[in-house]
């Protein structure tokens, strides 16, 4: 009957937590989509400015002008919140474990955030720009380039949480070390395998160019070196008797 109550009881918070991160989704989409347009135009500079003369972006379907920047505003929206997000996450995670690896929790939450705009960033900043002059340049003469703006939004899309996901690599490592999955001797035994797996990640999640795949993985790899080095620090010995029971044990009765 206890464990009845106790998964119920995790529902429960479960389902609040998702309440609370929708509802300050909300709230952050209703300013942006004041500026959707002004969002899109901005989220679309990699790609105008490396058009050929003559070439423009169009919109295929009769609501697509209105949907899109729609979508790009939800887009910030969850960029804005993303540190809530990954507060009520960690939130409702903390409870199950020890009073050491709770007080990573804020820390986390932070790098976590902080590294997925870094991702994001860098995709915009450097990989994007450096992609749409590669595969502009291949348009054969007489073409005229005209991307349809949701296609465009697809693509920067799936660019955008594939590097901001790959930036996320320290905190996945040392996640798995924390927790006892893999040590850091064997991290370090199986660098030629992540270096190949890197690519091999790249170039399933991006665009087929060499550039995006290259400017994908290199980072990737960087970033589990760092998860390495950052793990080693974190897993130096601590006092037994913060591992004698969870954090959140007298919650769980």
């Amino acid at each position: 009957m206890n464990i009845n109550n106790t998964f119920i009881s995790h529902l429960t918070e479960l389902r609040v937590r998702l309440m609370r991160i929708l509802g300050v989704l909300l709230l952050g989409f209703i300013p942006c989509a004041f500026y959707a347009r002004e969002l899109y135009t901005m989220l679309a500079q990699p790609l105008l400015e490396n058009l050929p003369l003559g070439g423009q972006m169009i919109a295929t379907e009769v609501a697509t002008p209105f949907f899109i920047p729609m979508k790009v505003a939800m887009m910030a929206a969850f960029l804005i919140t993303l540190p809530h997000t990954f507060y009520q996450i960690w939130a409702f995670v903390a409870p199950g474990l020890y009073s050491n690896e709770k007080r990573l929790v804020f820390p986390l939450v932070f790098v976590s955030s902080a590294l997925f705009f870094f991702g994001m960033a860098f995709s915009f900043f450097g990989a994007l720009p450096l992609v749409f002059e590669f595969i502009t340049q291949f348009a054969p003469e007489g073409v005229a380039v005209m991307t349809d703006i949701s296609k465009y939004l697809d693509f920067v899309l799936t660019m955008f949480i594939a590097f901001g996901i790959s930036f996320e690599a320290p905190v996945f490592v040392v996640i798995l070390v924390k927790i006892g999955v893999v040590s850091v001797k064997k991290l370090k035994e199986i660098r030629s395998y992540v270096l190949v797996g890197a690519f091999v990640i790249s170039a399933v999640i991006t665009p087929p160019d060499v550039v995006s795949q290259f400017m994908l993985a290199v980072p990737l790899y960087l970033l589990f070196e760092v998860g390495i080095m950052a793990a080693g620090f974190l897993s130096k010995p601590t006092p037994i008797s913060d591992h004698q029971q969870p954090a959140g044990n007298d919650k769980m009765e």
